[in-house]
């Protein structure tokens, strides 16, 4: 059985057990190296962690709440694999939420959320730039990220990331389009600048626009590689 190594670096005595737990494990899933269909093993983890086996149980558990992994019948909790027709599926729904983040979004921007999604652009801008595609994928979902904390939805927040986390996942499969980096920076451009000029109804249409140029890219380029999917390809 293939051994997954966990970075338990994070991982101190005390309060908050689960929680740590959970963030270690998480980005095991979406750093891939927990790759889909990898087996969650509580007295594997735990010993890796060196905790208990408790808080392994409920990080996991809050794993597959959030739709990351999911029960087997005979092996336990894996790492959910997605496939294509699931995967458009995901992006005509992130395609609304998005949206209407960036429409609540725009309602409550001030300057910080501004100058945060500035900063952003330019460090994606850097990574875009040096071809740093591991980079564009972590700055990218910040973008989306900042536009979530700015709508102030706490359960519109938690659905878009649940669904962030699993397109990091099929994203281990997905093949990458040529210029697909530069083209979600300049839309990028674009949100932000319609977020600052304070029309809601503007930003939503550019932010619906963006998701919906990805999914058809994802499908493009599905299609031109017979669906084999490549790692690279934008989130």
């Amino acid at each position: 059985m293939t051994q997954h190594t966990l970075d338990a670096s994070s991982i101190t005595r005390g309060d908050g057990l689960v929680d740590k737990a959970y963030k270690v494990i998480r980005d095991a899933i979406l750093s891939r190296r927990l790759a889909p269909g990898s087996r969650l093993s509580v007295p594997e983890f735990a010993r890796q962690l060196d905790i208990s086996r408790s808080p392994v149980r409920e990080a996991i558990a809050r794993i597959e709440y959030e739709g990351l992994a999911e029960s087997t019948s005979h092996r336990g909790a894996v790492v959910v694999q997605i496939g294509l027709d699931e995967l458009i599926s995901i992006y005509d729904l992130r395609e609304v939420l998005e949206g209407l983040a960036a429409r609540l979004a725009t309602r409550a921007a001030d300057t910080t959320v501004i100058d945060d999604l500035e900063q952003n652009w330019q460090a994606h801008h850097d990574a875009v730039e040096s071809g740093d595609v591991e980079r564009h994928m972590e700055l990218d979902a910040a973008f989306h990220g900042h536009i979530r904390d700015a709508a102030g939805n706490l359960r519109l927040s938690d659905n878009l990331r649940q669904l962030q986390g699993q397109i990091r996942i099929a994203m281990t499969t997905t093949v990458a389009r040529r210029g697909g980096m530069d083209a979600a920076l300049a839309e990028h451009r674009t949100l932000i600048d319609a977020i600052r000029g304070g029309d809601p109804a503007v930003a939503e249409n550019v932010a619906r626009d963006h998701i919906t140029r990805l999914r058809e890219s994802l499908h493009d380029a599905a299609l031109a590689d017979h669906h084999h999917i490549d790692e690279r390809h934008e989130t």
